[in-house]
């Protein structure tokens, strides 16, 4: 009884650095998003992206090199790899491009609608079956996203556009990242998606080269890569001591921590209909993992035939 209560100990204790892990996750992603809206006022945008790429880049292989040795090195699905890598760079373009032009909480909102996407793909493409209620869940994301940006409104412009095609290219991302995870090494994975965002933002940079004076800006865009590193990496951490079901409605605190940062740095807070938007986004997507999760555990104790 003692070991077993020790286990049961132990377990919970783990579920709770997933949590925190998490948390802190969502606080890097968020403070990346506002220094990158506030970088996007002062540098060209494709100079942002490609600091923000190498500086990461830097920062994961220094921490996970040693960790893992030269072994991480080794990729066996060099395609895939580098395509997981060009959706990563062109959805960070995108959110850097829509960051320039609206409030950063209502543009994190709308990222979160991501996984329901992903459901709407599995069922299309891989034909997987959901339930009703789980497809209430993605047209409640939907119209979230549509309260948001409310077409016809006197501020609905193309830009306001862009983060639909971030969500899209986000959501190719995870299914890639999905798939390989079960052909490679996560810290494989990470490492290398990085360095093409760095060398295929490389390539663009003769053309957008601006002299940068500011140590400031320079230190803002080291933060950026720093934060991705940090995010992604703690991320990793937090999915090896708890399972997606626990860990997944707690991402939703990105929003919490995007509204600060828009509030404290920018003086924006949401009016009324975006915070009803935000909140239709995230009740749909909690509700959607969960019923995710419960559906994927219930086809697992099916008996094989």
């Amino acid at each position: 009884m003692r070991d077993g209560g020790r286990r049961l100990t132990s377990e919970r204790a783990s579920v709770l650095v997933g949590i925190g892990f998490v948390v802190l996750a969502c606080a890097c992603f968020a403070v990346l998003d506002t220094t990158a809206k506030y970088l996007t006022a002062s540098v060209p945008i494709l100079l942002a992206v490609w600091a923000r790429y190498l500086f990461q880049a830097i920062v994961s292989a220094a921490v996970l090199v040693p960790m893992h040795g030269l072994a991480i090195l080794r990729i066996r699905h060099p395609v895939l790899q580098t395509l997981r890598g060009l959706m990563l760079v062109s959805s960070t373009t995108i959110a850097f491009l829509s960051l320039a032009v609206m409030p950063l909480a209502e543009f994190t909102a709308i990222l979160m609608v991501t996984p329901l996407v992903v459901t709407v793909i599995a069922v299309v493409v891989l034909k997987e079956r959901i339930s009703a209620m789980h497809w209430l869940c993605v047209i409640g994301g939907f119209i979230g996203v549509l309260v948001i940006l409310r077409p016809g409104h006197h501020d609905f412009g193309w830009a306001s556009l862009l983060p639909l095609g971030c969500v899209a290219t986000n959501s190719t991302f995870q299914l890639l990242s999905s798939h390989l995870g079960k052909l490679e090494k996560p810290a494989t994975t990470h490492l290398f998606s990085t360095w093409v965002g760095a060398g295929m933002s490389t390539l663009v940079l003769p053309f957008v080269w601006t002299r940068v004076d500011s140590l400031w800006l320079w230190a803002l865009m080291f933060l950026c890569g720093a934060m991705g590193a940090i995010g992604h990496f703690v991320l990793t951490l937090a999915y090896e001591r708890a399972g997606a079901v626990t860990l997944v409605p707690f991402l939703y605190f990105h929003i919490g921590f995007a509204v600060i940062g828009g509030w404290l740095v920018f003086s924006q807070l949401p009016d009324s209909w975006s915070w009803a938007g935000i909140a239709l986004i995230a009740v749909s997507g909690i509700v959607g993992a969960w019923l995710s999760a419960r559906e994927n555990s219930v086809i697992a104790k099916l008996p094989e035939t």
